[in-house]
Parts: C-alpha cells; structure tokens; sequence
C-alpha cells in the first residue's frame, strides 16, 4: 500500500478558507477559460470598451505596448496573469509579451471595439515533454537543471494561491501548467468536493493545488490514505473540515506527482 508523507514544515495560512472561497466565485463569475496553445502563431485577443480581460500564462511575464495604443490599453502583469483593459476603440495592434525567466515570446494582434460582448479569460500553454526536466544554460553552453524539493515546491504553491503578494515570486525552475478546473473524484468514500485550482513543473515533478470542500453537514477528517493515484506528497492545509456552511467547510491539499495531474489520479 502506498503511503502518503505529511510535510510538516509547511507554513500554516490563517485566510485559506476565504481565498478559496473567493477565487471560486471569480473564477464563476468570469466565464470559462478558454486554453490556446502557443504554436509560434499571433493570437488575436478581442476587447470591448471598459471591459477587462484576463490572460494566463505559464510564468511570469512582462507586456510590451506599442505607443500607438499605450494611451488606450492598460496592461497590467501579476504572477504570471496580464490583465488588459481598453479605454477606447483601436484597430489591430501587435502586442509582444515575454516571459521574465525563459525569455520566451508571444505575440497577440489585439483590437478594441466600442461595444459587442466581452471574452472570457484566456490560458496560455505550450506543450512540454512530460519527461523533461526543467534546465538554464550556462556560459559553457551545457545546462544546469534547477532543482527543488518537495518541501520548497509546497511553499511555493501556498505562497502563490494564497500568501501576502510579496511573498508570491516566481521560483527559478518552476513553470506554470494548465489544469482543467473541473471537480475530480479525488477522495474514496467521502463526500468532498475536490477541484483543481492550479499546477506547476519543476525538475520533473508536478505540484497541483486542490480545493477541498464538505458537501455533508457532518464535519469530515481528511486521510492523505484516502486519496485516490499517486502522489509522492499530499499535504493539507487543514486535517478537518467543517460542516458545509461552516466558514471552515473548505481547504486545499497540495500534491506532488512524478506526472501530470489528470496522468497520477
């Protein structure tokens, strides 16, 4: 029987129960995430006048504007997520934006339009060998893997999903990927909702964040042997939930695979 270590040394958040609960309604409220592969192709991302739209990629990045339309867009870049609103109309610009570790590229043709109906937001990822491990050249032209432990990859998922902005920087090493956030049968006999809220890959291994929440309105112990695939690491934020209702019905488990989510369950 495989057995599922707890990291104790994972710090203990005391607001994961209500950024949970509001990165569900946000994410409810802004419509289903649309995912586009990066395939060297411009993408075109329509706007709307006053109505921002979101776009996810898989690291940290930086936006270039063209000064034609740096008056009319507002571009704003936050742990890997750009956020863009128009203030006014404007044809088809060509907007670059790079990602601040690998260097890599995308282009998008954007346009803004003084009315019609808002997009919803947008999932950037670029398909990478499962097998492959994260690497850095080095001035010898070989390359130096980055490599984290279990224990530092936990942290860095909490600190992304939930901690002070501060503390939310991007780890060397460690890659955004997409997560269908959709329900999964995660725990055996239990009646928890379990939904995927986001994931990353770092020198061959995956670290997905889950939010758990009761639907009993019994209070339920969460087992990290009741978890169903497998997982090198299960770590919960809290042991037990309380009663649905309760502002303690809810919490996250961070898991830690040697394959994609969606492969290890």
């Amino acid at each position: 029987m495989q057995t599922f270590p707890i990291l104790r040394a994972v710090f203990t958040i005391c607001f994961v129960v209500a950024g949970l609960i509001c990165a569900s309604s946000v994410s409810a409220e802004s419509g289903t995430v649309q995912r586009i592969e990066w395939q060297k192709v411009p993408i075109e991302v329509p706007l709307v006048v006053g109505a921002e739209r979101r776009i996810e990629f898989p690291a940290p990045v930086k936006v270039g504007l063209p000064g034609t339309i740096e008056p009319l867009l507002r571009a704003q870049s936050v742990n890997g997520v750009v956020y863009l609103l128009a203030n006014a109309a404007f044809e088809s610009s060509r907007v670059m934006v790079r990602e601040i570790d690998s260097g890599r590229v995308y282009l998008f043709d954007v346009t803004a339009a003084e009315a019609g109906t808002p997009g919803g937001p947008l999932q950037i990822f670029v398909n990478v060998d499962p097998g492959s491990t994260d690497a850095t050249a080095t001035k010898g032209g070989r390359s130096k893997t980055r490599r984290h432990n279990t224990i530092e990859l936990t942290r860095f998922a909490a600190r992304q999903l939930y901690g002070p902005s501060r503390l939310a920087d991007a780890l060397p090493g460690v890659v955004r990927v997409p997560l269908e956030s959709q329900p999964v049968d995660l725990i055996h006999g239990a009646a928890i909702e379990a939904v995927p809220l986001a994931g990353w890959r770092a020198n061959g291994l995956y670290i997905t964040a889950v939010k758990l929440s009761n639907l009993t309105l019994q209070p339920q112990t969460l087992d990290p042997r009741e978890l169903r695939g497998g997982w090198l690491t299960a770590t919960f934020q809290h042991h037990r939930l309380l009663a649905k209702g309760d502002a303690a019905d809810t919490t996250a488990v961070y898991l830690i695979s040697k394959q994609p989510f969606d492969v290890s369950r």
